[in-house]
């Protein structure tokens, strides 16, 4: 258990698993790159548009739909 916790607060572990990512990543998508294949294309618009998606929804029209909800629900109960 104690070394689950070391893992956890020790930097080096963070910077392993970016590392390893970044590894990972490079050998998937340089051939691709390099082949020219418009695979990587579509992921990167996939990844932009999912983020684009969560950031809006989070920061500007999540309390807004909930609070149409709310009076929608308020409503409702009045009918």
């Amino acid at each position: 258990m104690a070394s689950i916790i070391e893992k956890v607060v020790s930097p080096a572990f963070y910077q392993g698993k970016v590392n390893n990512l970044m590894a990972n990543a490079g050998a998937y998508y340089r051939p691709l790159f390099r082949a020219g294949s418009v695979k990587p294309l579509w992921h990167m618009m996939i990844f932009t548009s999912t983020i684009m998606y969560t950031s809006t929804y989070l920061c500007l029209k999540g309390e807004k739909v909930q609070h149409e909800r709310a009076v929608e629900k308020v409503a409702m109960d009045e009918y």
